[in-house]
């Protein structure tokens, strides 16, 4: 499967744009270069004309310029020659610098061994002036003064592109935002995104998101109307054979096959009513509950309550150890089916005449509701896997579905809580801890 590498857009636009600036530096020097080139050309060819001109107004006699190859000369040193036709020697110059005679005056270019010459010619009947220049001094020129006119450019630039990299981030910021917006909702929240505060370029995005957000709320009815029908659907035919079966064991209470057969049909019973409970939570069920101020202590207290039968069965001291009102603003049912489970969930594992322990207390921020049990307790390198859905402990006697503390670590989570086992420091036994922030997340 062909893996694709995340990028950031923002950094790929800065270096693109760093990169286009320096192309854009490089056109503007050539093209500097070149203007400038036309304008020293057309300057010094002038003053060529001029001086030639003038030379020749002032009754010119020979005259022969002296050229060192190895000085550099700049663009004022000009190399003036005046000779005459019949002097053949003049054309014997050790440089090549004469040209040979013209019919009109102008400018000419020749080259030498040493450099590429331009020059301008002026014929006077039996002589001839030629002013010459070397092309390379023209083209040093022009390449210094299109290097000054660089430099400014090479200063600004990495200004430039400072407040280019701080314009492009702002520009993106709405990006960011809308990042932090979908960042800050959870699993639920699925109502629709305002585009008005975000520019038109995200705004068809926008539309779609939402569009998207209404597939799945649809979606999630459905599921929650399929879920409600299961139960239902199972619970009343479920409920209708245990009625039938107390019936039966009523008239046949010494048949231990109709024992049997009645404690399969609870378990069946709760081995569905932890489906439907996990089945709710995933089909965000949640969101039809509203959040509520109530006393933590008084719910612990009504699972204690509605447990405690299940407790006597097995002659288990099941009470409160620890009570503290504390008011806490939340989903009570989830609260409560937390708490149920755990208790629940000890009863299974605490064997008979054990204790089990329910402590509801305020630790500086955190609601903590400890329940603890004298059963064998377990292996602390298990503590994650007991989280998962259908994990058992197999060395337990006690038949259960692995559903309990799934329930419990999927609702804990959706009320921001947070789910801690240990060993029972007084009771040798499992020991878990809730802990419930007072201040919600999305408060």
């Amino acid at each position: 499967m062909q893996q694709y590498q995340s990028y950031s857009l923002k950094k790929r636009l800065i270096v693109y744009v760093s990169i286009f600036s320096l192309l854009l530096g490089c056109v503007l020097v050539f093209a500097a270069y070149k203007t400038a080139l036309e304008e020293i050309n057309e300057i010094l060819d002038a003053q060529m004309q001029n001086l030639a001109e003038r030379v020749a107004a002032h009754d010119p006699k020979p005259t022969k310029s002296q050229f060192d190859q190895h000085k550099r000369y700049h663009e004022e040193d000009l190399f003036v020659d005046v000779w005459t036709y019949e002097s053949k020697a003049h054309q014997t110059h050790h440089l090549k610098l004469l040209v040979p005679p013209v019919e009109e005056a102008g400018f000419y270019t020749h080259n030498t061994p040493q450099d590429e010459w331009h020059t301008y010619i002026l014929p006077l009947g039996d002589m001839q002036i030629q002013v010459s220049q070397q092309e390379s001094v023209r083209q040093h020129l022009a390449v210094e003064l299109a290097g000054n006119m660089f430099i400014p450019y090479l200063v600004f630039i990495p200004f430039a592109l400072l407040a280019l990299g701080w314009l492009i981030q702002r520009s993106l910021k709405p990006l960011e935002d809308f990042k932090q917006e979908l960042a800050k909702r959870d699993a639920f929240e699925l109502s629709a995104i305002s585009h008005e505060q975000y520019p038109e370029e995200i705004a068809p995005t926008i539309h779609e998101m939402n569009h998207l957000f209404e597939r799945i709320l649809l979606s999630q009815q459905e599921q929650r109307q399929f879920i409600a029908d299961a139960a239902h659907e199972l619970r009343t035919p479920i409920t209708a054979l245990n009625l039938q079966m107390q019936i039966l064991l009523q008239k046949f209470p010494q048949d231990e096959a109709l024992h049997n057969l009645s404690k399969g049909l609870i378990r069946i019973q709760h081995l569905v009513s932890q489906l439907l409970s996990l089945a709710k939570q995933d089909a965000s069920v949640f969101e039809l509950e509203r959040k509520q101020t109530f006393d933590l202590k008084q719910v612990a207290a009504n699972c204690v309550e509605q447990l405690i039968h299940l407790a006597m069965q097995k002659d288990i001291d099941l009470g409160m150890e620890q009570q503290q009102s504390i008011a806490l603003y939340s989903l009570e049912p989830t609260v409560h089916s937390i708490i149920f489970n755990l208790i629940d969930n000890a009863i299974k594992y605490t064997p008979v005449q054990g204790v089990i322990n329910v402590s509801v207390m305020q630790q500086a921020e955190l609601a903590l509701v400890v329940v603890e049990d004298s059963g064998p307790g377990i292996d602390p390198a298990l503590y994650e896997q007991i989280r998962k859905r259908f994990y058992r402990i197999y060395n337990h006697e006690e038949v259960g579905s692995g559903l309990g503390l799934a329930i419990v670590d999927k609702a804990a989570a959706h009320i921001g809580a947070h789910l801690d086992f240990a060993k029972s420091e007084t009771l040798g036994g499992l020991k878990v801890t809730i802990q419930i922030p007072l201040k919600p997340l999305n408060a």
